[in-house]
C-alpha cells in the first residue's frame, strides 16, 4: 500500500488541476452564452473594451450597440462583457449628513474665527 501511496497523490492532484477548473469554465462559458442568448433591444451593456452602449439590434454573431445618440457601432457578441443596469434601476442615495464645521450655506466649510 505504501508504494502505491504517491501514484494516489498524483492521480488526486491530477483531478483537482484538470476536472475541476474545466467545469467551472464550462458553467462560466453557460452563462456568458444565456447572457448573449438574453440580449435585445434597449438592454444597456458594457463591452470587453470599457465602452458602455445600448444595444440596437443583434445580428448573427454579431450585436449593433448605440453609444451615443445617432451612433451606432457593430461588435461581435464575445464583446459584450456584461448587462447593466439601466440608470433608472439605481437606488436613491441616502440624504447626506450635517458634518461639523459646514455651516456655509454652499455647504463649504467656513474659514472659522476672523
Amino acid at each position: 500500500m505504501d508504494k502505491y501511496f504517491p501514484l494516489i497523490l498524483l492521480a488526486l492532484a491530477a483531478v483537482l488541476l484538470f476536472v475541476l477548473p474545466a467545469r467551472q469554465r464550462k458553467r462560466m462559458q453557460a452563462q456568458q452564452q444565456s447572457m448573449r442568448d438574453s440580449l435585445a433591444p434597449g438592454t444597456p451593456v458594457m463591452t470587453t473594451s470599457g465602452m458602455h452602449a445600448t444595444v440596437v439590434g443583434k445580428g448573427e454573431g454579431t450585436v449593433d450597440l448605440e453609444l451615443s445618440p445617432g451612433v451606432v457601432v457593430t461588435f461581435a457578441q464575445q464583446a459584450i462583457l456584461e448587462v447593466r443596469k439601466p440608470a433608472g434601476e439605481f437606488p436613491a442615495s441616502p440624504a447626506e449628513p450635517d458634518l461639523p464645521g459646514e455651516d456655509g450655506a454652499d455647504g463649504r466649510p467656513s474659514d472659522g474665527p476672523r
